[in-house]
């Protein structure tokens, strides 16, 4: 049997907590992402990619800025 992780543990300790404040999503956290969730994401990076431009300076570091500094809703 593999050792249980530490939120397994966490989880398993905390039971009297939750039998006052409400249970837990006791779902597993080391599994694929669902086709649904890896779709979900890719729109996310899209809309990202729309707002956000990369720049690169001559020193090798990055940092991110809006594409349209004028546009307060991204701050």
């Amino acid at each position: 049997m593999p050792e249980k992780s530490f939120v397994e543990r966490f989880m398993n300790a905390t039971d009297r907590l939750r039998a006052i404040f409400g249970p837990a999503n006791r779902t597993s956290i080391d599994h694929e992402m669902t086709e649904e969730n890896k779709q979900l994401l890719a729109r996310q990076q899209a809309a990202e990619a729309q707002q956000w431009e990369t720049i690169h300076r001559p020193d090798g570091s990055t940092y991110v800025v809006p594409k349209d500094p004028g546009d307060k809703s991204l701050r």
